[in-house]
């Protein structure tokens, strides 16, 4: 059984989510600030995390970010919930780390569906423990990247779209399809976000960025290379 944390400080909203997902079958704990919901993650971690930006003791956003930056809470899925609607805040939250974001109010479907969909996405994530493209050598398990054995930093993002790639490599991947799979199910904003970050992998890949194509029109594609 899959165990969720909700970390919302609006106690009506935080018993519907969790009534919600224990109907389905989850195991589910709830937590009204952060270091409440740090406390828990030291004693067990979940399979999913629902956080909210409006804490009460920290930003939604920074905690966001000291997850992505631990080694044990890295590759945990996160959906961030917000009241805020703007484009940017969907842009930060989603460039800290987070793999869906949900704004406020939404249905206790949608967000069961949106739990379902990640959990998903995150166990076929885990059928291949790496994967190689030409120089470009992407391990899953340490989130790490190395370029013809030197080690290049990544952000979450960045990582999460080369290995998207590199997964389908030879297989043209449209602009919507990254957008969704990258960005999540309900991001509507500018498109150029995902070129920002092609060009931005491109560079720290060196000559290595030239295996990430642009077909003109439709999206990006990885060529196959010499792949292991």
């Amino acid at each position: 059984m899959s165990l969720l944390y909700v970390v919302e400080d609006d106690a009506n909203i935080r018993e519907i989510e969790m009534f919600a997902l224990k109907n389905c079958g989850y195991e589910v704990a709830g937590f009204a600030c952060a270091s409440d919901f740090k406390k828990a993650l030291k004693e067990r971690m979940p399979s999913l995390i629902i956080l909210d930006i409006m804490l009460p003791d920290e930003d939604g956003i920074a905690l966001l970010e000291k997850l992505r930056a631990g080694a044990d809470t890295k590759m945990l899925p996160i959906i961030m919930v917000t009241a805020k609607t703007t484009e940017m805040d969907k842009v930060k939250g989603l460039d800290a780390g987070a793999d869906d974001y949900m704004t406020k109010p939404f249905g206790v479907m949608e967000l069961i569906s949106r739990v379902k969909s990640l959990l998903r996405r995150t166990a076929r994530g885990l059928e291949e423990a790496s994967y190689r493209l030409s120089d470009i050598f992407l391990d899953m398990a340490s989130r790490s990247c190395q370029v013809a054995g030197r080690h290049v930093d990544l952000t979450y993002k960045e990582f999460e779209l080369l290995s998207l790639l590199m997964r389908n490599a030879g297989v043209v991947l449209t602009r919507d399809v990254l957008m969704e799979k990258i960005w999540g199910i309900d991001f509507v904003g500018e498109s150029r976000t995902l070129d920002v970050h092609i060009k931005t992998l491109r560079k720290k890949l060196g000559d290595a960025g030239a295996h990430i194509q642009t077909i003109r029109n439709v999206g990006y594609l990885a060529d196959k290379g010499v792949r292991e």
